[in-house]
């Protein structure tokens, strides 16, 4: 199409138009410029830890995870289940876990990571239970190492108040104890057992040399009879892993040999019973086995993951019977603490310190306070000094 237009002087000009379709203006689109990626953000904290010069680290520059990163092989997955559901403080863990889990559901709370205030919160609601300030703690503890390491609840308050309620509770209550097993004690419950008798012989076995090792429950439930090694002089006995040894580096213990009966000597004990293990035909493995009454092995087929390996709870069941065979006043009360209560409460009283061979950790609190405090107490008691007066006097 052409069309004319004016000029400066007047004259039209001719000017050239090429044909042009209209569009409405929402069929316009702008030419689009690419958007700049963002800045990648710098991932960083307070452990973070720069050298000179250099450069903050950035999302960028972080590694890209998939599934396969988080996952572990069946095989793993089955050792870590092996592993931890024997434990009895794995097996706490999980339950006291799993209370606090539902006190924060049903409080409308986040149970992990929890903040610091439903930490707090959460004791002052065990505190309302009048539950004993030492398992107050244990249930704390469970729910402290359970978050992640950069995200664990402040422990300052809960402290204070446990602090608190633990004087009023003293006040009320007086923990106690499982009665120490002394050696006349010992004896007699040795005396209920029929050596003729597998049952005998491992009941005898436990009570000698747990009390003479100072065995926990539970490191008499998990020996193998490839930790024993048997001299004329002792019993040389390896603890694979205890309470104050949980990264398992294993402790030798020696168990010294007692001359004056045979019946009471733990060597024989032991030697008996190693004997008798392998009649059964069970001369590896666990050292202590559940047995029916006519002295065999007891099948497993239907035990617990701890397999052939008897429970804590097992030991104490056999050492209570022990004590109502022998018709202790207290039977009811006894448990296996009370073989290790004994046997470091007898090492006290002779001025020894039961420490090392009851894998205590160095300069123990529990130690000092149950046993030397205990024994110096009694030993420097005022009224030997009245008693020895008399005999004095007596003599006179």
């Amino acid at each position: 199409m052409t069309t004319s237009r004016g000029t400066e002087a007047g004259e039209l000009e001719s000017v050239e138009v090429v044909d042009a379709e209209l569009v409405d203006d929402e069929d316009l689109l702008p030419a689009t410029v690419p958007a700049a990626p963002p800045a990648a953000r710098p991932v960083v904290d307070r452990h973070t830890v720069l050298y000179p010069g250099q450069a903050l680290p950035t999302e960028a520059e972080a590694p890209r995870y998939t599934r396969r990163d988080y996952e572990v092989s069946p095989e793993t997955a089955r050792r870590l289940e092996d592993e931890s559901a024997p434990d009895n403080t794995d097996r706490n863990y999980r339950n006291q876990r799993r209370l606090f889990r539902e006190w924060c559901e049903s409080m409308g709370r986040i149970a992990h990571p929890c903040t610091t205030a439903t930490y707090v919160e959460y004791c002052a609601h065990l505190i309302a239970r009048e539950m004993a300030p030492n398992t107050i703690s244990t249930y704390l503890s469970a729910v402290r190492t359970w978050m992640p390491d950069d995200q664990k609840p402040g422990t300052g308050m809960a402290r204070g108040l446990l602090r608190e309620y633990r004087k009023r509770w003293s006040r009320r209550n007086r923990v106690r104890k499982a009665p120490a097993i002394t050696a006349a004690m010992a004896r007699a419950m040795v005396d209920t057992c029929d050596l003729r008798h597998p049952i005998g012989l491992r009941d005898r076995f436990v009570l000698l040399v747990g009390r003479k090792a100072l065995n926990r429950r539970i490191e008499l439930a998990n020996l193998t009879v490839e930790d024993l090694t048997v001299e004329d002089g002792g019993v040389a006995q390896w603890v694979a892993y205890s309470k104050t040894d949980q990264e398992a580096h294993g402790e030798d213990t020696w168990v010294p040999a007692d001359a004056d009966d045979p019946r009471y000597d733990p060597v024989e004990a032991t030697r008996d019973w190693l004997n008798c293990l392998h009649r059964l035909g069970a001369g590896t493995g666990p050292v202590l086995r559940a047995l029916t009454v006519a002295g065999t092995l007891q099948s497993r087929a239907t035990a617990t993951v701890r397999g052939d390996f008897v429970t804590g709870d097992a030991v104490n069941d056999w050492i209570r019977g022990r004590a109502y065979a022998a018709d202790l006043s207290n039977w009811q009360d006894i448990t296996a603490h009370g073989l290790r209560r004994g046997g470091a409460q007898e090492i006290a009283d002779a001025g020894g310190d039961p420490t090392k061979q009851g894998r205590w950790k160095e300069g123990s609190a529990t130690v000092k306070k149950e046993y030397l405090d205990r024994a110096q107490s009694r030993a420097e008691n005022p009224w030997h000094q009245v008693a020895q007066q008399r005999r004095a006097a007596g003599q006179q």
